[in-house]
């Protein structure tokens, strides 16, 4: 950091050194017997002790196997591109599927796409800066400039790209320039635009949109009020993977708070916010610490 006290052009936490020589591996495949012991045993092997595992399969016959394993291995980044080409060749070819290895002290890549509703970038920037979650907020995109001081504030990047029915492929071709081979996940923290199916082709990252969850459903404007209006006893919220069908991705973290016919609607709306800004939170940090892995339309989280 220089003498001037700016912050960096990036929002995240440097290397911590509880997570240094730690890796992590994530496999996805059909399951059948032995899969465990021939994994624990490679690493064993390869010199690595398992300090952490999780696993599941959706059927004890024909059933799809998940993974996650955290490891200690010395000298972990030399020795991991090696470590990963070695298992492909022993292990995943044997097993199909995907696997990941990963080094545990590797920060995410994040940009945010927000529109006028400040809450959860706020929240999400607040997190970053304090090492709550090991991500680095690289840049953040609007289609409005009303938020442009808050996040320079903290030294990110803000860029604004007007969204119109008549000019959604260009926006979002400006987006894709701008984000070409700088992010590693994108996060929609209220992004009151719907991203076509060519954009979140083109992105080549995985995208997490959070949105409120009621019932019965309130989709479009006001939904609030109209919740108030219906009497609703239950308010929530909703983060998933973003796909081209609006709010029908894999779900990785949901919650919920009773409400009385006593909260006003700018009650219902303040609780709202708390809950979106905590569901989603959570979902961002387990997908960085790779704990959810996508299983058709639904997903595992360890």
């Amino acid at each position: 950091m220089s003498n001037t006290g700016t912050l960096p052009r990036s929002v995240g936490i440097a290397r911590d050194e509880r997570s240094a020589d730690i890796g992590r591996l994530l496999v996805s495949c059909l399951d059948g017997p032995g899969i465990v012991a021939r994994i624990s045993t490679f690493l064993h092997r390869h010199g690595a002790n398992i300090i952490q595992s999780d696993q599941y399969s959706t059927g004890s016959v024909g059933g799809r196997f998940f993974l996650r394993v955290e490891f200690h291995l010395p000298n972990l980044a030399s020795r991991l591109p090696e470590l990963e080409t070695v298992f492909g060749a022993e292990i995943g070819a044997e097993l199909g599927g995907t696997f990941r290895f990963r080094d545990a002290a590797a920060t995410t890549r994040v940009a945010v796409f927000v529109s006028r509703y400040d809450h959860c970038l706020l929240d999400l920037l607040w997190r970053a800066r304090r090492g709550e979650l090991r991500m680095d907020i690289v840049q953040v995109v609007s289609n409005h400039p009303d938020l442009a001081d808050d996040v320079t504030s903290f030294g990110v990047p803000f860029e604004v790209i007007p969204v119109a029915r008549q000019t959604k492929a260009e926006a979002e071709q400006r987006q894709l320039e701008l984000l070409r081979d700088r992010v590693d996940l994108v996060v929609l923290a209220r992004y009151m635009q719907i991203l076509s199916g060519d954009f979140l082709d083109l992105i080549g990252v995985p995208v997490i949109n959070i949105h409120h969850s009621f019932l019965p459903a309130f989709a479009g404007a006001g939904p609030y009020e109209r919740a108030k209006e219906r009497g609703v006893k239950l308010i929530g919220a909703t983060a998933h993977y973003a796909t081209e069908d609006l709010d029908e991705g894999p779900i990785i973290e949901q919650d919920v708070e009773r409400v009385s016919h006593r909260a006003s609607t700018s009650e219902l709306m303040r609780r709202g916010a708390d809950i979106e800004r905590t569901v989603l939170a959570r979902a961002v940090g387990w997908h960085c610490e790779d704990r959810v892995l996508v299983n058709g339309r639904t997903t595992v989280v360890f």
